[in-house]
């Protein structure tokens, strides 16, 4: 659902006041101003002031809000769930009854002038597909929408977003690009990686040159859009009546950057055999040895998997001893290993956080071959077959 003119809704609580609109001011009083009494849009204090009423009314209404996320509101009635979701003035909502969803629609429209959109199929740039078996996430629409904007709807699509080869530099020697340009595609492409993991890898990689673009790195941005052109029907499958846990897989590609020589943290976490969140990021200090640059990968999938943790328990599900799965025995060794040795006395305190995590038994750091490991395509680039075994292992699939 949407809420109308939702800012306006909202009571201010200190004194503001605006000019009278040009071509509206009153002749008798023209050097006066407005006091304001409502919130207007525009204003830094509005979205707040919404959000603070549309709380109060969803409490006296008997709904509790998320500790973790506080845009997420949920009620008990019977034994079944209300669950409320909201993002400004958009609301998704969903329940274990269907009565409950419609006696939540009638309490909004009671109080707010709303517009009822039905079953969730377009939510913020993400296209919704509900099916009996699953539901598929995809941004398809999105995907045409970008290509058409730089041009590149016409262009010989790609099986791969980069070869097994592709190695970026500075090339400092090279021709400058429109920078503004660049970094509206690399924003676009940021965009979509919230359904496309495949694609995450390599978008982070080509982010890195934003400061200072050249030819070389707008022709590997321009594959991933031909990449896509090639594979816009691509989408996240949830299929329904999965085992539900959290599984998490944490890796790296030691000094995989060729500047500097950091480490690339890559990261995936798992809700049964869905895929909900993951992870590609340069690390920010220089590791010594692979084992190192593993730990920190690791730490950084277990902060993840504690964020997770505690949202869940918003939704009433409590879930401990999540096993991360780490290709790196030393890694997991270190993570184990509760005496500070001199191998790790250099390694940042933050970063020990997963041993505590371990101890208290919210994680479980576990071996896995390097085969197996999901998380490898946030970390580096691969041949085809091993690409597409990958993006399956991860639930993308065709439609």
């Amino acid at each position: 659902m949407d809420v109308k003119c939702a800012f306006l809704y909202g009571d201010i609580d200190e004194e503001i006041y605006v000019c009278q609109p040009p071509g509206f001011e009153d002749p008798d009083f023209p050097s006066k101003v407005y006091k304001l009494d409502k919130s207007l849009y525009g204003l830094h204090q509005a979205p707040r002031i919404w959000y603070e009423t549309l709380t109060q009314y969803l409490l006296s209404k008997g709904f509790s809000r998320g500790t973790i996320d506080m845009t997420l509101f949920k009620k008990e009635v019977n034994g079944e769930l209300l669950i409320v979701q909201v993002y400004v003035d958009d609301i998704i909502f969903g329940s274990t009854n269907e009565g409950l969803c419609r006696e939540f629609e009638k309490v909004m429209m009671d109080r707010f002038e709303m517009t009822i959109m039905g079953e969730m199929c377009f939510f913020l740039g993400l296209q919704v597909e509900q099916k009996p078996d699953g539901i598929l996430n995809h941004q398809e629409k999105y995907i045409k929408e970008i290509l058409t904007k730089f041009g590149m709807d016409d262009s010989s699509p790609e099986l791969i977003p980069f070869t097994a080869q592709t190695c970026l530099t500075s090339d400092d020697n090279g021709n400058p690009v429109d920078a503004h340009q660049y970094r509206s595609m690399i924003g676009s492409l940021m965009y979509l990686t919230s359904s496309r993991p495949d694609i995450t890898f390599a978008v982070c990689y080509c982010a890195r040159f934003q400061a200072n673009p050249k030819e070389s790195h707008e022709k590997a941005v321009k594959r991933i859009f031909r990449y896509l052109n090639g594979s816009s029907r691509l989408g996240l499958w949830y299929p329904k009546g999965v085992n539900f846990d959290v599984p998490a897989f944490s890796d790296n590609d030691h000094a995989g950057c060729r500047i500097n020589r950091k480490s690339v943290t890559g990261g995936c976490q798992y809700l049964g055999e869905c895929i909900v969140s993951w992870q590609s990021k340069k690390q920010t200090t220089v590791s010594l040895s692979t084992g190192e640059s593993e730990y920190i990968a690791a730490s950084s999938s277990c902060c993840q998997v504690l964020w997770i943790q505690h949202q869940m328990m918003d939704y009433g599900i409590n879930f401990l001893h999540t096993p991360l799965f780490c290709d790196n025995e030393a890694a997991v060794g270190i993570a184990k290993n509760p005496i500070h040795h001199t191998r790790t006395k250099h390694i940042e305190t933050r970063i020990h956080a997963i041993r505590d995590a371990q101890e208290k038994g919210f994680i479980d750091i576990i071996p896995i071959e390097t085969r197996k490991q999901k998380a490898d395509l946030f970390t580096k680039t691969f041949d085809k077959p091993r690409f597409y075994e990958l993006i399956s292992m991860l639930g993308l699939i065709s439609f």
